[in-house]
């Protein structure tokens, strides 16, 4: 039985954990077994400049936070090497991992996920993580909303060429 100091810290730890949970809009779980110094270093890295908080955790401290926010689901995923991913971007642990994990192939595995106090299945983790960042979403529909502007402009320009004016001379309509 551990003293009463450890317990009370793990306990801390559990509701620190259990807090990030419920305020995380998606997390993903990693059997993390077998990745290098170097390869650890990078998915780190890689986290931080996506916005996501990436730990390794015990799996009796997880399983307690799991329990405190409604994903009992995930408990038996909690075996072996266990590390989080969570962030307030739903998409951004998924694309991170999912990511990482295409480059490790078999030692680096996705057990998991939840998004929105929801457990997810595999399917949905890789449709999240196929969602491009939300800058190139940002341009994506920047450059939809523009093109038929631009398409307009061009067509213009081309009939008042067309008509013999060239299109910096060309009288404005009263």
């Amino acid at each position: 039985m551990p003293n009463a100091k450890v317990l009370s810290e793990k306990q801390a730890i559990v509701e620190s954990l259990s807090e990030k949970l419920k305020n995380a809009a998606a997390g993903i779980i990693v059997d993390y077994k077998g990745i290098t110094v170097a390869e650890d270093t990078e998915l780190r890295k890689s986290c931080r400049e996506n916005g996501v908080e990436y730990a390794v955790i015990k799996n009796t401290m997880l399983r307690r936070a799991f329990n405190n926010v409604g994903l009992e689901a995930l408990d038996d995923q909690l075996n072996g090497t266990t590390s989080l991913a969570v962030a307030d971007d739903p998409v951004a642990p998924a694309r991170v991992i999912a990511d990482f994990a295409k480059k490790l192939n078999d030692k680096f595995e996705i057990k998991g996920g939840f998004m929105d106090g929801k457990v997810i299945d595999m399917n949905t983790i890789n449709a999240l993580a196929s969602i491009p960042a939300l800058p190139v979403l940002q341009a994506q529909v920047l450059g939809t909303m523009l093109a038929p502007i631009t398409g307009l402009a061009v067509v213009l320009k081309q009939i008042v060429e067309k008509q013999g004016a060239p299109a910096e001379d060309a009288p404005a309509a009263e």
